[in-house]
């Protein structure tokens, strides 16, 4: 987010420092599995474009190279999920140099030299990812790409930011579910990764160490969040703000 939308209060900060260990979706810090994902991202044989229209893919290049950077012949082979997971990384920001909480988490966890695990690795992310339909893809993609040139774009990411500083987590779970691109994947990329998640905060929790969990806002909500899924397999959950 951008640095005047980044909110960390008091209590988040207390919660941070008296933890012993934290743990994000994915161990950030292990630059080797990260390097190991690239070669998950890249399709030797298939290219991009043959994912979308001529026309389309024009638009996803000049969007590329204006908006994240990118030469064309970057794009050649990547594979759909890589375009996603380029775009969600810079989607929406509306400053040049935005704040990362998984950064900041990082940083101040090194600096107390507390542990850093994940709740799955990167390859189980990809898995997750890629299971996801090329065509579903897709079509966020270009959702994304079009948002993200109008001021509609601009309107609705900054009701995900407001969503998001006023916790309002029920708010988020309704934006997504919205989403034309998104909501048919929610199943794979939320709910299946929740319930999997579940048994690993356990184990954990169960090692006897209290544990900082910093995980995406739109894991937390529903029947199928984080919260429930928790409080289902006996936890206390309790908000603090």
């Amino acid at each position: 987010v951008c640095p005047g939308d980044y909110i960390w209060t008091d209590a988040m900060k207390r919660s941070l420092d008296a933890s012993e260990e934290v743990c994000l979706e994915i161990d950030m810090d292990n630059t080797n599995a990260l390097a190991e994902s690239f070669g998950l991202l890249v399709d030797p044989v298939k290219k991009l474009s043959d994912y979308f229209t001529s026309v389309n893919y024009i638009k996803l290049q000049q969007y590329a190279k204006d908006s994240l950077e990118l030469e064309p012949q970057i794009l050649v082979h990547l594979k759909p999920v890589a375009v996603l997971m380029l775009l969600t990384k810079e989607a929406g920001t509306l400053c040049d140099v935005p704040v990362s909480y998984e950064e900041n988490i990082m940083k101040t966890a090194k600096a107390k030299k507390k542990p850093i695990v994940g709740l799955e690795t990167v390859a189980q992310q990809m898995k997750a990812l890629e299971s996801v339909p090329a065509d579903t893809i897709v079509k966020y993609v270009l959702e994304t790409i079009s948002n993200n040139n109008s001021e509609d774009g601009a309107e609705e990411y900054m009701k995900l930011v407001n969503a998001y500083k006023n916790q309002d987590i029920l708010k988020l779970q309704e934006m997504i579910a919205s989403s034309e691109g998104l909501a048919a994947a929610t199943d794979v990329l939320l709910n299946e990764r929740n319930r999997n998640w579940i048994d690993n905060m356990k184990d954990i929790m169960n090692r006897g160490k209290s544990v900082f969990f910093a995980v995406g806002a739109g894991h937390l909500a529903g029947n199928n969040g984080v919260i429930a899924l928790l409080r289902q397999a006996g936890y206390t959950v309790t908000p603090i703000r």
